[in-house]
This record gives structure tokens, sequence and C-alpha cells, in this order.
């Protein structure tokens, strides 16, 4: 046993200063998923237009209306919403209701009297959520990812990502508008056509809620910014930094908790997208572009992942949101999280199963690792080599 205690070869938990969580990491388990050969897979085609795609131009969607023949970015509702725009206002009395409908048919007696109620308000917390959802299609390509995409195409997309949240910012029932991309039949996408999702909603979802809380807590001990100083400490000691441009840098966080998990960190500290200047947005779309051509090279596939976009709240209902703190609108600093599920080959995937469910989160390659095996990849797509 060595003498003295090293990240790479000794069991210990990292802390997660954004939502206050843990991950154990066990780096000696690494030594072994290493040995054996990286096989290629097979794609096969990957034609640009599919005419039975409900994304691609020109065809018919699930609820027979018809795409555009858009030849860049195109927006539109969701046709399969996770909430609606309008809805009843939750009452207690519905929850009441439905808990004396199904005691009442298994002849257990009224539940909301007494006791039980008492329980009940407790236990069974409800609020009622609306909203609304919508598709972005990076471009009229069905085959082209944003690591196969140029630079400037990317460019639209991220412009068009701030024209939905200055156009939502206006919608009385928004306070926080999440973006996001599921990428490859591994993270569940339904559709290969390269697109994300845009979901705007009346509440602070418990994710980024969580991090507002560790920003204001931050602020409240040190009289700084969390992000900017942990973007700061990054850039100086470079152990885990994958790649910069003058306005982002991209990172395997600390405490991350996927084998290749980074996060893009903006190096001044800006709160939405919707501030960013035009430099930004360029140097935005270049890391973008960078990271996911860096993950598709690493096992020379086309790498699942789920990416997040987090911000400050935004719209009138984030006002008065206990969530948002909204007394400090510019104290969320911009950041997006990239969560691929894959380990050590293109068909070998990370699952959070046994300890993971019922402990706490575990990886076996630190953080360092996977950004040393990162930073080795090309920023030259292998489908272009």
């Amino acid at each position: 046993m060595a003498d003295a205690f090293e990240f790479s070869d000794h069991s210990h938990r990292r802390r997660n200063p954004l939502t206050n969580s843990w991950v154990l990491c066990s780096p000696h388990r690494a030594k072994r998923p290493w040995l054996g050969q990286q096989e290629k897979t097979s794609e096969g085609d990957k034609p640009a237009y599919l005419p039975d795609c409900y994304l691609c131009p020109r065809n018919p969607r699930v609820t027979g209306s018809a795409n555009p023949d858009y030849t860049s970015t195109y927006v539109f509702p969701n046709d399969f919403p996770a909430f609606h725009k309008q809805q009843p206002a939750y009452t207690p009395e519905a929850l009441h209701a439905h808990a004396s409908s199904s005691t009442t048919s298994s002849g257990a007696g009224d539940a909301t009297n007494g006791r039980l109620d008492s329980i009940m308000t407790d236990l069974f917390q409800v609020e009622g959520v609306r909203g609304e959802s919508r598709v972005v299609c990076f471009s009229p390509n069905h085959s082209e990812t944003l690591a196969e995409m140029s630079t400037d195409a990317i460019v639209h997309v991220v412009r068009t990502w701030i024209d939905q949240c200055k156009e939502l910012a206006t919608q009385p029932h928004v306070a926080n508008v999440q973006i996001f991309e599921n990428k490859g039949a591994a993270m569940g996408c339904s559709n290969p056509h390269p697109h994300c999702q845009i979901w705007a909603t009346d509440d602070i979802p418990q994710e980024p809620a969580a991090e507002l809380s560790s920003f204001a807590a931050y602020k409240t001990k040190r009289g700084t910014c969390l992000m900017c100083d942990y973007a700061a400490l990054e850039r100086t000691l470079t152990q885990r930094l994958v790649c910069e441009n003058d306005s982002f840098i991209c990172v395997v966080p600390f405490w991350a908790v996927w084998p290749f998990e980074t996060m893009i960190v903006a190096k001044q500290h800006t709160s939405a997208m919707a501030k960013l200047s035009d430099k930004q947005v360029h140097d935005l779309a270049d890391i973008l572009r960078r990271i996911t051509c860096r993950y598709d090279n690493l096992f020379t596939t086309s790498f699942p992942y789920s990416m997040g976009i987090h911000q400050a709240p935004i719209g009138p209902a984030a006002a008065g949101n206990p969530d948002a703190h909204a007394e400090d609108s510019d104290l969320m600093h911009l950041h997006l999280h990239f969560y691929p599920p894959l380990l050590r080959s293109a068909t070998v995937r990370k699952f959070l199963v046994g300890f993971e469910m019922l402990g706490e989160a575990q990886r076996d390659l630190t953080a360092e690792q996977a950004a040393e095996r990162l930073r080795a990849c090309s920023e030259t797509h292998y489908s272009k080599q």
C-alpha cells in the first residue's frame, strides 16, 4: 500500500458545489477496462434527407401539418408537449377528490377526513405546472450533428436559442427556459435528425433551483461568484481543462459523475444567453463544435449525450418565485452541461445502477484522466479525415 494518498489510485468522494451532492471516485477500478481493442462502429449511410422523417423539410409531421422548406434552423411547437400553456389551476380539493375516489373504490372509506387528511397534506404535495415545449431543428440536413456542422452554422443555432429565450421572456406563464439536446438512441432520442428542445415552465426546475441556492450561499459566504472562481481555478490548474477560446472554457468538472462529462463555462460573468455579445455567440458556437467533435473522435462514433443550458430564470413568472432569487437577477453564471453515457468504447455504456441508485453517484475514471483523453482527441471530425 502506498504511503501517501494518490487521487489516481485511492477511493475518495468529491462534492459538487453546484448541487451540494457527492460522487464516489474509485480510480483503481479503471486500470482494467481500457484493455482490449476499440472497434469502430458501423453507422451505415447517413442521408441528408429522409422522406419519412417528420423533422426533415417539406415532410408531414405526426399531426399532419407539413414542415416548410426550411434552409437553416427551424422551430415549431412540440406535437406532444410535456405540459400545456393553459390548464385549470391546481387546488388541494383535486387531491382530496382523487384520494377519495380510490379509497371509496377499495372500500377503505373517506381518506380526506381527520388524521389521514393531515398525513396526506404532508406527504402528497402537488403543484400544477404550466408551460410550453418547442423543437429546434439545427439544420435541414438529416445527418449533420453539431460535431459535423461549421462554426458559422452553429452560430445560427445559438442565435435561435437566444431569440427563443427573448420571445418566451415576454410570456406571463414563463419563469424558466430550459434548452436541452438528447443525442442518440442511447439517450432516448426518438428521431436522429439533429435537434434540441426548449421547455419553458412557470416554475424553476429542481436542478437550476439547487444551483441558484448554491450560488446565493457562496456569494453570501465569499462575496464572489462561485462559477467565476471555479473557471479561474480550472484555467490556472489546467488538469481538467479540455479546450478554451476567448470567451469560454470546456472542462471535465472536478465532481463529474459521468465518465466523460464536461461543462462549458463563460469566462466573464454572464447570467443569460441574451446578454452575450456577437463575439461571445461566435465563441460559444466554436467551443460547441470543438467538444462535440472531440466526443465523436474519442471512440470513432457519433457520441450520444444529454446537453443542457443553465442560465438565469427568465420571464414574468420568475418574479416573486423564491427559487429564482429575483433580488439578484445576475446571480446565475451561464454554463452548459454535457452528460454522455459511453464508458470505454462505442458500445460500452455507464449505467447508474446499484450503489449509484441506492447510495450515491460513483465513477471509476477520475475527472483528470477523462480530461486527458479528451484533450488527446482531434477537433477534425473522423468522417472528414
